[in-house]
Protein backbone atom coordinates (compact mmCIF):
# COMPACT_ATOMS: atom_id res chain seq x y z
CA UNK A 1 0.00 0.00 0.00
CA UNK A 2 1.68 3.37 -0.89
CA UNK A 3 2.55 5.53 1.89
CA UNK A 4 2.86 9.32 2.13
CA UNK A 5 6.22 10.21 4.59
CA UNK A 6 5.16 12.61 6.72
CA UNK A 7 8.63 14.27 7.85
CA UNK A 8 8.42 15.97 11.47
CA UNK A 9 11.94 17.46 11.26
CA UNK A 10 13.01 18.39 7.83
CA UNK A 11 16.11 20.32 8.41
CA UNK A 12 19.50 19.09 7.12
CA UNK A 13 22.08 18.13 9.85
CA UNK A 14 24.87 19.95 9.80
CA UNK A 15 27.12 17.80 12.39
CA UNK A 16 26.84 14.22 13.87
CA UNK A 17 25.90 14.77 17.62
CA UNK A 18 23.51 12.17 19.01
CA UNK A 19 22.02 14.71 22.15
CA UNK A 20 20.95 17.02 19.26
CA UNK A 21 19.29 14.05 17.27
CA UNK A 22 17.98 13.25 20.95
CA UNK A 23 16.53 17.07 21.46
CA UNK A 24 14.96 16.70 17.48
CA UNK A 25 13.45 13.43 18.98
CA UNK A 26 12.01 15.10 21.94
CA UNK A 27 10.62 17.48 20.24
CA UNK A 28 8.54 15.72 17.69
CA UNK A 29 6.77 13.74 20.18
CA UNK A 30 5.86 17.74 21.98
CA UNK A 31 7.71 17.06 24.92
CA UNK A 32 9.73 20.37 26.08
CA UNK A 33 10.78 19.20 29.30
CA UNK A 34 13.97 17.16 28.48
CA UNK A 35 14.83 15.98 32.19
CA UNK A 36 11.23 15.10 33.36
CA UNK A 37 10.65 12.98 30.16
CA UNK A 38 14.58 11.20 30.77
CA UNK A 39 14.20 10.76 34.27
CA UNK A 40 9.99 10.73 34.86
CA UNK A 41 9.12 11.55 39.20
CA UNK A 42 7.11 8.68 40.58
CA UNK A 43 3.25 8.44 40.18
CA UNK A 44 2.80 9.27 43.57
CA UNK A 45 3.96 12.61 43.53
CA UNK A 46 1.60 13.49 40.87
CA UNK A 47 -1.64 15.97 42.07
CA UNK A 48 -5.43 15.45 41.34
CA UNK A 49 -4.43 18.42 38.82
CA UNK A 50 -1.80 16.32 37.11
CA UNK A 51 -4.03 14.05 36.54
CA UNK A 52 -6.61 15.94 35.40
CA UNK A 53 -9.31 15.16 38.07
CA UNK A 54 -11.34 17.59 39.80
CA UNK A 55 -10.18 17.16 43.19
CA UNK A 56 -13.36 17.98 45.09
CA UNK A 57 -15.03 15.26 43.50
CA UNK A 58 -11.84 13.01 44.02
CA UNK A 59 -12.23 13.67 47.88
CA UNK A 60 -16.17 13.27 47.69
CA UNK A 61 -15.69 10.43 46.16
CA UNK A 62 -13.20 9.06 48.56
CA UNK A 63 -15.44 10.32 51.67
CA UNK A 64 -18.61 8.11 49.89
CA UNK A 65 -16.20 5.07 50.60
CA UNK A 66 -14.84 5.56 53.65
CA UNK A 67 -18.64 6.42 54.79
CA UNK A 68 -19.88 2.90 53.15
CA UNK A 69 -16.63 1.20 54.44
CA UNK A 70 -17.32 2.64 58.03
CA UNK A 71 -21.31 1.71 58.34
CA UNK A 72 -20.64 -1.93 56.59
CA UNK A 73 -22.74 -1.16 53.83
CA UNK A 74 -22.48 -3.94 50.91
CA UNK A 75 -19.95 -2.04 48.37
CA UNK A 76 -19.90 -3.57 44.51
CA UNK A 77 -16.87 -2.81 42.26
CA UNK A 78 -18.08 -3.14 38.55
CA UNK A 79 -15.68 -3.45 36.34
CA UNK A 80 -14.98 -3.43 32.65
CA UNK A 81 -14.18 -7.20 30.76
CA UNK A 82 -10.98 -5.84 29.06
CA UNK A 83 -7.98 -5.78 30.53
CA UNK A 84 -7.91 -2.27 31.67
CA UNK A 85 -11.10 -3.00 32.99
CA UNK A 86 -9.80 -6.06 34.93
CA UNK A 87 -6.54 -4.40 36.23
CA UNK A 88 -8.56 -1.60 37.57
CA UNK A 89 -10.81 -3.67 39.36
CA UNK A 90 -8.09 -5.71 40.94
CA UNK A 91 -6.87 -1.95 42.35
CA UNK A 92 -10.19 -0.93 43.34
CA UNK A 93 -11.30 -4.38 45.31
CA UNK A 94 -8.38 -4.98 47.09
CA UNK A 95 -8.20 -1.53 48.17
CA UNK A 96 -11.77 -1.05 49.86
CA UNK A 97 -11.17 -5.26 50.46
CA UNK A 98 -7.51 -3.54 52.49
CA UNK A 99 -9.80 -1.10 54.57
CA UNK A 100 -12.27 -3.97 56.01
CA UNK A 101 -14.82 -3.44 53.54
CA UNK A 102 -17.96 -5.23 52.87
CA UNK A 103 -16.68 -5.15 48.95
CA UNK A 104 -17.23 -8.01 46.31
CA UNK A 105 -16.16 -7.27 42.44
CA UNK A 106 -18.59 -7.57 39.60
CA UNK A 107 -17.84 -7.78 35.83
CA UNK A 108 -20.89 -7.88 33.52
CA UNK A 109 -21.03 -10.41 30.70
CA UNK A 110 -19.84 -8.98 27.27
CA UNK A 111 -22.89 -11.01 25.68
CA UNK A 112 -25.79 -11.39 28.17
CA UNK A 113 -25.45 -7.98 29.07
CA UNK A 114 -23.10 -5.81 27.37
CA UNK A 115 -20.53 -2.93 28.20
CA UNK A 116 -20.14 -0.93 31.31
CA UNK A 117 -23.54 -0.38 33.85
CA UNK A 118 -26.93 -2.50 32.81
CA UNK A 119 -30.34 -2.87 34.14
CA UNK A 120 -29.50 -6.71 34.22
CA UNK A 121 -26.26 -5.88 35.93
CA UNK A 122 -27.68 -3.89 38.75
CA UNK A 123 -30.43 -6.43 38.92
CA UNK A 124 -27.97 -8.65 39.54
CA UNK A 125 -25.82 -7.56 42.21
CA UNK A 126 -28.95 -5.63 44.15
CA UNK A 127 -30.36 -9.42 44.44
CA UNK A 128 -26.93 -11.03 45.24
CA UNK A 129 -25.17 -8.71 47.41
CA UNK A 130 -28.03 -6.14 48.38
CA UNK A 131 -25.32 -3.75 47.52
CA UNK A 132 -25.48 0.00 48.78
CA UNK A 133 -23.36 1.79 46.96
CA UNK A 134 -21.66 1.08 43.19
CA UNK A 135 -18.03 2.00 42.31
CA UNK A 136 -17.71 2.02 38.48
CA UNK A 137 -13.81 1.28 37.09
CA UNK A 138 -12.76 2.20 33.50
CA UNK A 139 -16.98 3.02 33.05
CA UNK A 140 -20.14 4.88 33.81
CA UNK A 141 -19.62 8.13 32.42
CA UNK A 142 -21.99 7.64 29.75
CA UNK A 143 -24.55 5.43 31.78
CA UNK A 144 -26.79 8.25 32.95
CA UNK A 145 -29.99 6.24 32.95
CA UNK A 146 -28.53 3.49 34.65
CA UNK A 147 -27.31 5.83 37.44
CA UNK A 148 -31.07 7.16 37.91
CA UNK A 149 -32.27 3.44 37.50
CA UNK A 150 -29.80 2.53 40.51
CA UNK A 151 -30.96 5.45 42.47
CA UNK A 152 -34.37 3.99 41.96
CA UNK A 153 -33.33 1.28 43.90
CA UNK A 154 -31.79 3.07 47.04
CA UNK A 155 -28.23 2.19 45.29
CA UNK A 156 -25.33 4.64 45.42
CA UNK A 157 -22.87 5.05 42.45
CA UNK A 158 -19.50 6.55 42.11
CA UNK A 159 -17.50 6.86 38.72
CA UNK A 160 -14.51 6.46 38.00
CA UNK A 161 -14.04 6.31 34.16
CA UNK A 162 -11.24 7.79 31.46
CA UNK A 163 -13.87 7.45 28.58
CA UNK A 164 -14.32 10.47 26.63
CA UNK A 165 -17.65 12.75 28.15
CA UNK A 166 -20.63 13.00 26.96
CA UNK A 167 -23.31 16.16 27.00
CA UNK A 168 -25.13 14.59 29.41
CA UNK A 169 -23.41 13.53 32.37
CA UNK A 170 -24.76 11.22 35.05
CA UNK A 171 -25.86 13.04 38.41
CA UNK A 172 -23.47 11.34 40.82
CA UNK A 173 -19.88 11.71 41.93
CA UNK A 174 -17.71 11.79 39.16
CA UNK A 175 -13.67 10.57 39.16
CA UNK A 176 -12.85 11.68 35.30
CA UNK A 177 -9.87 12.32 33.45
CA UNK A 178 -8.54 11.40 29.73
CA UNK A 179 -4.98 11.82 30.13
CA UNK A 180 -4.49 7.90 31.78
CA UNK A 181 -6.79 4.37 31.82
CA UNK A 182 -9.29 3.06 33.77
CA UNK A 183 -6.39 1.31 36.05
CA UNK A 184 -4.19 4.74 36.25
CA UNK A 185 -7.47 6.69 37.25
CA UNK A 186 -7.93 3.37 40.08
CA UNK A 187 -4.52 3.72 41.32
CA UNK A 188 -4.91 7.41 42.16
CA UNK A 189 -8.47 6.69 44.23
CA UNK A 190 -6.41 3.60 45.93
CA UNK A 191 -3.36 5.97 46.96
CA UNK A 192 -5.90 8.44 48.54
CA UNK A 193 -7.97 5.98 49.92
CA UNK A 194 -4.73 4.39 51.79
CA UNK A 195 -2.69 7.57 52.10
CA UNK A 196 -4.05 7.99 55.92
CA UNK A 197 -4.36 4.15 57.27
CA UNK A 198 -0.70 3.01 56.19
CA UNK A 199 2.28 3.99 57.32
CA UNK A 200 4.90 4.80 54.92
CA UNK A 201 6.78 2.11 53.98
CA UNK A 202 3.28 -0.17 53.87
CA UNK A 203 1.68 2.30 51.92
CA UNK A 204 4.44 2.70 49.48
CA UNK A 205 5.04 -0.87 49.17
CA UNK A 206 1.13 -1.55 48.24
CA UNK A 207 0.90 1.34 45.98
CA UNK A 208 3.85 -0.35 43.99
CA UNK A 209 2.18 -3.13 43.37
CA UNK A 210 -0.51 -1.65 42.62
CA UNK A 211 1.16 0.08 39.88
CA UNK A 212 2.38 -3.30 38.36
CA UNK A 213 -1.29 -3.15 37.61
CA UNK A 214 -1.74 -0.30 36.55
CA UNK A 215 0.77 -0.11 34.01
CA UNK A 216 -0.27 -3.10 32.50
CA UNK A 217 -3.82 -1.60 32.13
CA UNK A 218 -2.56 1.49 30.56
CA UNK A 219 -0.60 -0.20 27.79
CA UNK A 220 -3.44 -2.48 27.30
CA UNK A 221 -5.89 0.10 26.77
CA UNK A 222 -2.78 2.01 24.38
CA UNK A 223 -3.08 5.03 26.28
CA UNK A 224 0.10 7.09 25.10
CA UNK A 225 3.17 6.78 26.88
CA UNK A 226 3.82 10.54 27.63
CA UNK A 227 3.58 12.60 30.44
CA UNK A 228 1.51 10.64 33.74
CA UNK A 229 1.71 7.70 31.66
CA UNK A 230 5.06 7.27 30.94
CA UNK A 231 5.59 7.58 34.67
CA UNK A 232 3.67 4.57 35.33
CA UNK A 233 4.79 2.40 32.78
CA UNK A 234 9.04 3.59 33.60
CA UNK A 235 8.34 2.79 37.16
CA UNK A 236 5.76 0.35 36.71
CA UNK A 237 6.50 -2.38 34.04
CA UNK A 238 10.25 -3.28 35.46
CA UNK A 239 8.20 -4.51 38.56
CA UNK A 240 6.04 -6.78 36.67
CA UNK A 241 8.66 -9.82 36.76
CA UNK A 242 9.65 -9.14 40.52
CA UNK A 243 5.93 -9.30 41.49
CA UNK A 244 4.90 -11.27 44.52
CA UNK A 245 1.57 -11.99 42.88
CA UNK A 246 1.23 -15.31 42.03
CA UNK A 247 -1.55 -14.91 38.95
CA UNK A 248 1.30 -12.82 37.25
CA UNK A 249 4.05 -14.73 37.80
CA UNK A 250 1.94 -17.92 36.67
CA UNK A 251 1.14 -16.01 33.53
CA UNK A 252 4.54 -15.18 32.71
CA UNK A 253 5.33 -18.90 32.79
CA UNK A 254 2.25 -19.91 30.71
CA UNK A 255 2.84 -17.34 27.93
CA UNK A 256 6.98 -18.63 27.94
CA UNK A 257 8.11 -14.80 29.11
CA UNK A 258 11.53 -15.58 30.11
CA UNK A 259 13.05 -11.68 30.60
CA UNK A 260 12.87 -9.83 33.53
CA UNK A 261 12.69 -6.49 31.34
CA UNK A 262 9.48 -6.69 30.18
CA UNK A 263 7.99 -4.15 28.13
CA UNK A 264 5.08 -2.52 26.22
CA UNK A 265 5.37 -5.56 23.34
CA UNK A 266 4.99 -7.96 25.98
CA UNK A 267 1.89 -5.93 27.50
CA UNK A 268 0.18 -5.56 24.07
CA UNK A 269 0.73 -8.63 22.23
CA UNK A 270 1.19 -11.91 25.02
CA UNK A 271 -0.01 -10.46 28.32
CA UNK A 272 -3.16 -8.22 27.19
CA UNK A 273 -4.29 -10.76 25.27
CA UNK A 274 -5.39 -13.03 27.61
CA UNK A 275 -6.87 -10.71 29.80
CA UNK A 276 -9.07 -9.51 27.28
CA UNK A 277 -9.65 -13.46 25.99
CA UNK A 278 -11.70 -14.43 28.92
CA UNK A 279 -14.09 -11.09 28.50
CA UNK A 280 -14.44 -11.97 24.92
CA UNK A 281 -15.43 -15.79 24.30
CA UNK A 282 -16.58 -16.23 28.36
CA UNK A 283 -16.93 -14.27 31.27
CA UNK A 284 -13.96 -11.95 32.43
CA UNK A 285 -14.25 -12.65 36.31
CA UNK A 286 -11.45 -15.55 36.03
CA UNK A 287 -8.99 -12.76 34.86
CA UNK A 288 -9.63 -10.74 37.54
CA UNK A 289 -9.24 -13.84 39.96
CA UNK A 290 -6.28 -14.81 38.36
CA UNK A 291 -4.36 -11.26 39.46
CA UNK A 292 -6.26 -11.27 42.97
CA UNK A 293 -5.37 -14.90 44.03
CA UNK A 294 -2.45 -15.73 46.53
CA UNK A 295 -2.93 -19.61 45.89
CA UNK A 296 -0.19 -20.46 43.52
CA UNK A 297 -2.17 -23.84 42.63
CA UNK A 298 -4.87 -22.23 41.72
CA UNK A 299 -3.53 -19.48 39.66
CA UNK A 300 -1.25 -21.90 37.58
CA UNK A 301 -4.46 -23.23 36.85
CA UNK A 302 -5.93 -19.99 36.22
CA UNK A 303 -3.20 -18.63 33.84
CA UNK A 304 -3.61 -22.48 31.25
CA UNK A 305 -7.25 -21.24 31.35
CA UNK A 306 -6.39 -17.92 29.82
CA UNK A 307 -3.54 -19.70 27.42
CA UNK A 308 -6.22 -21.78 26.12
CA UNK A 309 -9.11 -19.59 25.97
CA UNK A 310 -7.12 -16.98 23.94
CA UNK A 311 -5.73 -19.71 21.01
CA UNK A 312 -9.38 -20.27 21.06
CA UNK A 313 -9.57 -16.31 20.04
CA UNK A 314 -6.75 -16.78 18.06
CA UNK A 315 -8.45 -18.62 15.61
CA UNK A 316 -11.73 -17.06 15.82
CA UNK A 317 -10.05 -13.84 15.02
CA UNK A 318 -8.38 -15.05 12.37
CA UNK A 319 -11.81 -16.61 10.85
CA UNK A 320 -13.68 -13.70 11.09
CA UNK A 321 -11.14 -11.00 9.88
CA UNK A 322 -10.15 -13.68 6.62
CA UNK A 323 -14.09 -13.39 5.93
CA UNK A 324 -14.52 -9.98 6.77
CA UNK A 325 -11.49 -8.97 4.78
CA UNK A 326 -13.27 -10.97 1.57
CA UNK A 327 -16.25 -9.45 2.08
CA UNK A 328 -14.66 -6.06 1.58
CA UNK A 329 -12.46 -6.94 -1.61
CA UNK A 330 -15.65 -8.15 -2.87
CA UNK A 331 -17.18 -5.11 -3.17
CA UNK A 332 -17.88 -3.52 -5.81
CA UNK A 333 -17.16 0.17 -5.05
CA UNK A 334 -13.93 2.15 -3.37
CA UNK A 335 -16.09 3.11 0.02
CA UNK A 336 -14.70 5.86 2.77
CA UNK A 337 -16.11 3.78 5.59
CA UNK A 338 -16.24 -0.13 5.52
CA UNK A 339 -19.79 -1.61 7.32
CA UNK A 340 -20.20 -5.09 7.55
CA UNK A 341 -22.51 -7.21 9.69
CA UNK A 342 -22.86 -11.15 9.88
CA UNK A 343 -25.07 -13.40 12.00
CA UNK A 344 -21.62 -15.67 12.67
CA UNK A 345 -19.61 -12.72 13.95
CA UNK A 346 -18.96 -13.42 17.47
CA UNK A 347 -19.46 -9.96 19.41
CA UNK A 348 -16.15 -10.82 21.45
CA UNK A 349 -13.77 -10.79 18.55
CA UNK A 350 -15.41 -7.85 16.46
CA UNK A 351 -12.94 -5.23 17.66
CA UNK A 352 -10.71 -7.06 16.35
CA UNK A 353 -11.88 -8.15 13.07
CA UNK A 354 -12.54 -4.18 12.79
CA UNK A 355 -9.12 -3.11 13.87
CA UNK A 356 -7.59 -6.25 11.04
CA UNK A 357 -10.31 -4.05 8.67
CA UNK A 358 -8.46 -0.87 9.32
CA UNK A 359 -4.90 -2.59 8.71
CA UNK A 360 -5.12 -4.06 5.20
CA UNK A 361 -7.60 -0.98 3.53
CA UNK A 362 -7.19 2.35 5.80
CA UNK A 363 -10.89 2.84 6.23
CA UNK A 364 -12.48 3.89 9.06
CA UNK A 365 -14.09 0.38 9.98
CA UNK A 366 -17.29 -1.09 11.75
CA UNK A 367 -18.08 -4.59 12.37
CA UNK A 368 -21.45 -5.88 13.63
CA UNK A 369 -22.20 -8.81 15.15
CA UNK A 370 -26.26 -9.25 14.20
CA UNK A 371 -28.56 -10.81 16.56
CA UNK A 372 -32.44 -11.44 16.28
CA UNK A 373 -33.37 -8.04 17.46
CA UNK A 374 -30.45 -6.48 19.35
CA UNK A 375 -26.87 -6.03 17.44
CA UNK A 376 -23.21 -5.31 18.65
CA UNK A 377 -20.91 -3.31 16.75
CA UNK A 378 -16.98 -2.24 17.11
CA UNK A 379 -15.98 0.63 15.73
CA UNK A 380 -11.94 1.76 14.75
CA UNK A 381 -10.74 4.51 12.60
CA UNK A 382 -7.81 6.04 11.30
CA UNK A 383 -5.89 9.09 12.36
CA UNK A 384 -7.24 12.13 11.73
CA UNK A 385 -10.84 11.21 11.72
CA UNK A 386 -12.80 10.78 15.06
CA UNK A 387 -15.25 8.38 15.11
CA UNK A 388 -17.02 8.74 18.77
CA UNK A 389 -18.02 12.15 17.38
CA UNK A 390 -19.35 11.10 14.08
CA UNK A 391 -21.15 8.00 15.74
CA UNK A 392 -22.74 10.38 18.29
CA UNK A 393 -24.34 12.33 15.19
CA UNK A 394 -26.07 9.34 14.98
CA UNK A 395 -27.15 8.81 18.22
CA UNK A 396 -30.89 8.72 18.16
CA UNK A 397 -30.28 5.21 16.49
CA UNK A 398 -28.02 3.41 19.26
CA UNK A 399 -29.45 1.70 22.27
CA UNK A 400 -25.61 2.24 23.71
CA UNK A 401 -22.90 4.31 22.24
CA UNK A 402 -19.42 5.20 24.20
CA UNK A 403 -15.63 4.73 22.94
CA UNK A 404 -12.83 6.96 21.95
CA UNK A 405 -12.01 9.01 18.68
CA UNK A 406 -9.99 5.53 17.67
CA UNK A 407 -12.32 3.26 18.90
CA UNK A 408 -16.24 3.04 19.63
CA UNK A 409 -18.79 0.17 19.70
CA UNK A 410 -22.73 0.59 20.40
CA UNK A 411 -25.43 -1.33 20.32
CA UNK A 412 -28.30 -0.79 17.42
CA UNK A 413 -31.35 -2.67 16.88
CA UNK A 414 -30.90 -4.88 14.41
CA UNK A 415 -33.85 -3.38 11.90
CA UNK A 416 -32.00 -0.20 12.11
CA UNK A 417 -28.73 -1.12 11.04
CA UNK A 418 -29.53 -0.42 7.25
CA UNK A 419 -30.66 3.40 8.40
CA UNK A 420 -27.12 3.87 10.11
CA UNK A 421 -25.58 2.30 7.51
CA UNK A 422 -26.58 4.70 5.03
CA UNK A 423 -26.64 7.50 7.32
CA UNK A 424 -23.05 7.03 8.91
CA UNK A 425 -21.43 6.38 4.94
CA UNK A 426 -23.24 9.74 3.83
CA UNK A 427 -21.44 11.73 7.03
CA UNK A 428 -18.04 10.11 6.54
CA UNK A 429 -18.34 10.63 2.65
CA UNK A 430 -18.84 14.67 3.56
CA UNK A 431 -15.92 14.57 6.65
CA UNK A 432 -13.48 12.08 5.49
CA UNK A 433 -10.92 13.98 3.35
CA UNK A 434 -8.97 11.97 0.30
CA UNK A 435 -5.92 12.74 1.74
CA UNK A 436 -6.73 11.30 5.16
CA UNK A 437 -7.17 8.03 3.38
CA UNK A 438 -3.74 7.82 2.19
CA UNK A 439 -1.62 5.99 5.08
CA UNK A 440 1.42 8.03 6.55
CA UNK A 441 4.33 6.86 7.62
CA UNK A 442 5.40 8.80 10.27
CA UNK A 443 9.31 9.67 9.90
CA UNK A 444 11.02 11.56 12.64
CA UNK A 445 14.11 12.92 10.63
CA UNK A 446 16.41 12.47 8.10
CA UNK A 447 19.45 11.10 8.81
CA UNK A 448 22.62 9.76 6.29
CA UNK A 449 22.94 6.31 6.91
CA UNK A 450 26.74 6.77 7.92
CA UNK A 451 25.32 8.66 11.38
CA UNK A 452 23.79 4.92 12.29
CA UNK A 453 25.94 4.00 15.03
CA UNK A 454 25.94 2.14 18.49
CA UNK A 455 26.32 5.10 20.32
CA UNK A 456 23.30 6.79 18.58
CA UNK A 457 21.23 3.67 19.16
CA UNK A 458 22.24 3.74 23.19
CA UNK A 459 21.54 7.47 22.91
CA UNK A 460 17.45 6.36 21.73
CA UNK A 461 17.34 3.90 24.55
CA UNK A 462 16.94 7.04 27.37
CA UNK A 463 13.34 7.25 25.65
CA UNK A 464 12.36 3.96 26.23
CA UNK A 465 9.72 2.32 26.95
CA UNK A 466 8.45 3.19 23.32
CA UNK A 467 4.86 2.37 22.65
CA UNK A 468 1.29 4.71 21.53
CA UNK A 469 2.57 8.51 21.30
CA UNK A 470 6.19 7.28 21.67
CA UNK A 471 7.17 5.18 18.91
CA UNK A 472 10.60 4.32 18.24
CA UNK A 473 12.15 6.57 16.19
CA UNK A 474 12.00 6.72 12.68
CA UNK A 475 14.49 7.69 10.59
CA UNK A 476 15.05 7.83 6.48
CA UNK A 477 18.33 7.99 4.66
CA UNK A 478 18.68 8.82 1.12
CA UNK A 479 20.72 7.42 -1.82
CA UNK A 480 21.31 4.70 -0.25
CA UNK A 481 23.28 1.12 -1.69
CA UNK A 482 21.20 -1.76 -1.34
CA UNK A 483 23.05 -5.58 -1.94
CA UNK A 484 22.95 -8.64 -1.11
CA UNK A 485 19.12 -8.59 -1.03
CA UNK A 486 17.39 -12.43 -0.46
CA UNK A 487 14.13 -14.27 0.95
CA UNK A 488 14.39 -15.50 3.90
CA UNK A 489 11.80 -16.67 6.95
CA UNK A 490 9.22 -19.45 5.96
CA UNK A 491 8.21 -19.34 2.91
CA UNK A 492 10.63 -16.36 2.08
CA UNK A 493 8.46 -14.26 3.42
CA UNK A 494 10.87 -11.93 5.11
CA UNK A 495 13.45 -9.56 3.15
CA UNK A 496 16.60 -9.43 3.83
CA UNK A 497 19.98 -7.55 2.53
CA UNK A 498 22.77 -4.92 3.51
CA UNK A 499 22.22 -1.10 2.92
CA UNK A 500 24.98 1.68 3.32
CA UNK A 501 25.55 5.06 2.45
CA UNK A 502 27.65 4.33 -0.44
CA UNK A 503 29.44 1.24 -1.80
CA UNK A 504 32.64 2.18 0.17
CA UNK A 505 30.80 2.26 3.58
CA UNK A 506 30.62 -0.61 5.53
CA UNK A 507 27.23 -1.71 5.36
CA UNK A 508 24.63 -2.90 7.88
CA UNK A 509 21.81 -5.73 7.65
CA UNK A 510 18.36 -4.62 7.26
CA UNK A 511 15.10 -6.53 7.30
CA UNK A 512 11.83 -5.90 6.09
CA UNK A 513 9.08 -8.08 8.00
CA UNK A 514 6.15 -9.40 5.46
CA UNK A 515 7.52 -8.23 2.60
CA UNK A 516 9.81 -11.15 1.05
CA UNK A 517 7.06 -12.55 -1.62
CA UNK A 518 6.04 -8.91 -2.74
CA UNK A 519 8.90 -7.57 -4.10
CA UNK A 520 10.49 -9.83 -6.76
CA UNK A 521 10.71 -7.61 -9.52
CA UNK A 522 14.30 -7.85 -11.70
CA UNK A 523 16.46 -5.13 -10.85
CA UNK A 524 14.71 -4.05 -7.62
CA UNK A 525 17.80 -4.08 -5.78
CA UNK A 526 19.02 -1.62 -8.08
CA UNK A 527 15.92 0.85 -8.05
CA UNK A 528 15.79 1.62 -4.28
CA UNK A 529 16.66 5.12 -3.33
CA UNK A 530 15.49 5.69 -0.04
CA UNK A 531 14.42 4.11 2.65
CA UNK A 532 12.66 4.07 6.18
CA UNK A 533 13.35 2.38 9.25
CA UNK A 534 13.98 2.27 12.83
CA UNK A 535 17.41 1.50 14.50
CA UNK A 536 17.25 -2.20 16.34
CA UNK A 537 20.10 -4.17 18.48
CA UNK A 538 20.79 -7.81 17.70
CA UNK A 539 22.28 -10.49 19.68
CA UNK A 540 24.11 -13.49 17.95
CA UNK A 541 26.53 -15.87 19.89
CA UNK A 542 27.00 -13.60 23.22
CA UNK A 543 27.67 -10.13 20.04
CA UNK A 544 25.42 -8.07 19.75
CA UNK A 545 25.35 -5.55 16.23
CA UNK A 546 23.45 -2.51 14.79
CA UNK A 547 20.41 -4.12 12.24
CA UNK A 548 17.93 -1.30 11.17
CA UNK A 549 13.90 -2.89 10.68
CA UNK A 550 13.00 -1.26 7.51
CA UNK A 551 9.21 0.39 7.47
CA UNK A 552 9.12 1.54 3.94
CA UNK A 553 11.38 2.12 0.70
CA UNK A 554 10.98 4.41 -2.13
Amino acid sequence: MKKRWDIAYKEPLERYDPEMIIDILLRNRGVFNKDAFLSPMHPLDFSSSDFGIDNSQLLEGVKRIKVAIQKKESIVVYADYDADGVTAGAIMWEAIHNLGGKVMPYIPHRVEEGYGLSHIGIDAIKRLYDVDLIVTVDHGITAKEKVEYAASLGIDVLITDHHAKPEDLPDTTIIHTTKTSGAGVAWFVAKHLLSDTLDDTSFRFVMNDFLTLASLGIVADLLPLIDINRSFVVHGLPLIAKSSRPGIQAMLVESGIHTADIGPYHISYIIAPRLNALGRLDHAMDALRLLCTKDKRRSHELAKRLGTINKERQDMTLETTNDAVDKVRSMNEDKKVLILADEKYNPGIIGLAAGKLVETFYRPSIVIAKGETVSKASARSIPGFNIIEGLREARSLFLELGGHPMAAGFSIETSKISAFQEFFEEYVQRFLSDELCIPSLAIDMELPMRYVTKELYQAIQQLAPFGVGNPSPIFCSRNVHVRDMKQVGADGKHLKFKISHDKSDRPLNAIWFEMGKQIRAPGIQESIRSIAYSIEETEWENSTSLEVKVKDMI
